[in-house]
């Protein structure tokens, strides 16, 4: 089966970015570009956890609704959250109302809070973990690395929640710490050029 599908304007896209109309806009425009914002980080590593044993496409739909119910992700305000607003969210009929992970966003968010204190921003701690060209596979092969598992001990070791080693991996695709658009796709060498040009931010 080829690694591409051919997009509307003719040109070849990774596979999965054509398996749901959503898809390719996410694809093009924000999947493997680097991020140094932290609220951006912190909403792409809370998704990820929500999509653990469910679809991207059900996260990707409801992401607006992930917004509203978690305050635009905004971990300050987040971390605030109280046993009442647990019970809201779980009234949510447009996010995924499981309450492990809800929970989790609200114990996370408060991990970000010691993290920003103890290592500068979010983006200083994840980008510290950027692999080197050598430890990369073919792209699109693996749904785990080194790395994730390294990361994900770590921030488990900080407290973080459903952060496993294949929850971590989609995270680091999708902020950019890899590019893991196939060789044939269209994006790749944008993506690449991205991150090439990427200031990385340093940790304390």
């Amino acid at each position: 089966m080829s690694e591409t599908f051919e997009a509307p304007d003719g040109k070849p896209r990774c596979r999965w970015a054509g398996s749901a109309p959503e898809f390719l806009g996410y694809h093009d425009t924000e999947w493997g570009f680097p991020v140094d914002d932290d609220r951006r980080l912190f909403e792409k590593l809370c998704l990820e956890s929500f999509q653990s044993g469910l679809s991207w496409r059900t996260i990707l739909a409801k992401r607006e609704n992930f917004r509203a119910a978690f305050a635009n992700f905004e971990f300050d305000k987040v971390a605030r959250f109280t046993e009442t607003d647990v019970e809201r969210l779980l009234t949510d009929e447009g996010i995924v109302r499981h309450r492990g992970k809800i929970e989790a966003v609200i114990n996370n968010a408060r991990c970000a809070q010691q993290m920003v204190a103890s290592e500068g921003s979010l983006a200083a701690y994840f980008w510290s973990y950027e692999p080197d060209a050598s430890q990369l596979g073919k792209p699109q092969t693996a749904s785990t690395s080194d790395v994730s598992v390294a990361l994900s001990k770590d921030l488990k070791k900080r407290g973080w929640k459903f952060v496993g080693p294949t929850t971590v991996y989609a995270f680091m695709q999708a902020m950019g710490l890899i590019n893991d658009h196939v060789e044939a796709c269209v994006i790749r060498a944008g993506v690449a050029q991205a991150i090439e040009k990427f200031r990385r931010p340093e940790r304390k």
